[in-house]
This record gives C-alpha cells, structure tokens and sequence, in this order.
C-alpha cells in the first residue's frame, strides 16, 4: 500500500478499541474511532468490531445514528469488516437476546450447537470454501483466536453466496462470510498475531484496490503473541 489508509472504527460502547487500533497502526493503516456518522465519508474502510450482546449494540448504534449510516455505507458499496460481534449484527436478528439487527446478510445469530464448552474461547482454525483476498497466503491449518457463544447463520445454509470459511467447535459453524464488499470475521484478527495482522493487512489491501499479494507471507506455527488486550 503506497498510503496509509484510514479505516473508521465504530465505538459502541463494547469491547476495548486499543488492540483493533494497534492492530490497524502495524498494518499500515490509521484508525480514527467513531461514535456518529459524520466522520465516516473519509474512511477507506469501515470497520464494526465487536465483543457484547446485540440488544445493547443496537441500541447504541441506532441512538448515535449509526446504524442507518453502516446501512447506508454497505449499499453504497464502500468496504466494509465486521469483527465477532460486528459480524453477527449484520444478520436479521440475534437469538442471543431477540435483538433485531442490521439485516444485511438473510439469516439469524444462533447458540453455537453440541459445543463442548461454552463459551468458545482460545485457537481454532478456519476452512475456508472458496478463495478471496482477506485469506491471501494464510495457511490452511493457521490458528485464530476465537472468544463467541453464538454465530450467525445464513438463510439457506445450504447456499453458500455468503459463506467463505467454517470452523468446527462441536457442530460447524459460519466463522467467515464475504460477499462483494462486506467481509466478515467471527474470530478476533487483532488477538490472532501474526495471522491476523496478515489477514487485517490483507483487508486493508482490498479495501483500497490493492495487490495482496504483495505483503508479507505468514509464518506456519502457532503465533504465542497477541496484540493489545481483549475488551
């Protein structure tokens, strides 16, 4: 990336936005935090991070006027990354708590089915069903960090159009989806160290029509180092 581009993360009150600034600074990009629409026409890149339940999410969200604007943002066509929590909003509701959410994604967030242990907490990894950018040079079998009881659920399962990796904790679940230019992450790129600064710098990348290619190839171990602290 000959720039650094500038990636609006929104604030809703949930979750601890260091480790996703940090995450962004050491990719090359320069996080602004928001908390209403008005400095998001500037971003590059929109990014809903995530850790909480809907209900209140979405409360905030529509009290500060965000979430018609991250609606507005999507069907603009403007790059979009849910993380965790901001990936389950993108779907029409959350059994979680009954919240009704962005209704972006055809679907419902739902309790994670014959997990071992709730909740989902520490390194899994991510099949992936079809190629695209964000995964760029990630290892098949590379570990993210994963903390979640529920995932979002695609209308139809059985059409993938939405879905780009799964994960298995007991039953599979959804733990990625992309569809034009909205990418979502049910694990935490930020606490998933090299891996994911690799695939938040890929994302970066192809927000702004860069060649992904060009970064860095990851290493295959395990990373034993995270960035910042989960919120």
């Amino acid at each position: 990336m000959s720039a650094r581009p500038t990636v609006a993360v929104v604030d809703y009150g949930a979750g601890n936005l260091v480790s996703i600034e940090q995450a962004i600074a050491a990719t090359s990009g320069t996080a602004r935090i928001v908390d209403r629409p008005e400095p998001l026409s500037a971003a590059d890149l929109l990014v809903v991070p995530g850790v909480g339940a809907a209900a209140p999410a979405m409360r905030r969200l529509r009290r500060a006027g965000l979430a018609p604007a991250i609606a507005r943002w999507i069907e603009a066509g403007r790059p979009f990354l849910g993380i965790c929590l901001g990936l389950q909003l993108l779907f029409e509701a959350s059994d979680e708590d009954g919240a009704r959410t962005l209704g972006v994604i055809p679907g419902r967030t739902v309790r994670l089915a014959d997990a071992p242990t709730l909740p989902h907490i520490g390194w899994n990894q991510v099949e992936r069903t079809r190629p695209h950018p964000a995964f760029e040079g990630i290892a098949g079998d590379a570990d993210v960090y994963f903390v979640h009881s529920y995932a979002g659920v695609p209308q139809g399962h059985e059409d993938a159009s939405w879905i780009l990796g799964e994960t298995e904790h007991g039953a599979r679940f959804v733990s990625a989806v992309a569809h034009d230019n909205v990418v979502g992450l049910q694990f935490h790129p930020e606490r998933s160290g090299t891996v994911g600064l690799r695939i938040l710098a890929n994302v970066l990348r192809w927000a702004v029509g860069g060649d992904v290619s060009a970064g860095s190839q990851e290493p295959g171990a395990r990373p034993s180092a995270t960035i910042g602290a989960l919120g």
